[in-house]
């Protein structure tokens, strides 16, 4: 069976922040589950964007759309345990590119996971993929295009 490989630049990562797993967040087989981690990478990435100065959505309508999650688990994490989440971006094209994530748990150093998002500029008034504004591309001169 084929299983999926993220694996990311180091140079790429730009940006962390710190989420604890809560206990609402575990499921039933006694750990952080896929739902709540997928909100946790979701709230990874609007801190992300909102630390580079990157409105979701602007005055204008246009914003970021997700197009796409994969993500691999590498270990389990449980109830109160401090995760980081290191964020980057990789791959962009003229709509969009990837958010790259690395999470771990820094008490032992382990790797919990790793994941990809795809997304894509839009346009929420006319309901269109918009092209990449030169202003957030200016803001990640280093990462490499695949147009």
């Amino acid at each position: 069976m084929a299983r999926l490989k993220l694996d990311f630049p180091e140079d790429q990562f730009y940006f962390s922040t710190q989420l604890t797993v809560r206990v609402t967040d575990i499921n039933g087989a006694n750990h952080l589950g896929n739902d709540s981690m997928i909100s946790m990478i979701s709230e990874a990435r609007a801190r992300f964007l909102f630390d580079f100065g990157v409105q979701e959505t602007g005055a204008d309508g246009v914003g970021i759309i997700v197009t796409d999650l994969a993500t691999t688990y590498k270990a389990e994490a449980h109830a109160r345990d401090q995760l980081v989440f290191e964020v980057g971006v990789m791959d962009f094209n003229q709509y969009g590119g990837d958010i790259t994530f690395r999470v771990t748990r820094p008490r032992d150093g382990k790797l919990i996971a790793m994941a990809k998002s795809g997304f894509v500029f839009f346009n929420y008034k006319t309901s269109q993929v918009t092209p990449m504004a030169p202003e957030f591309l200016a803001k990640f001169p280093k990462v490499n295009r695949i147009d």
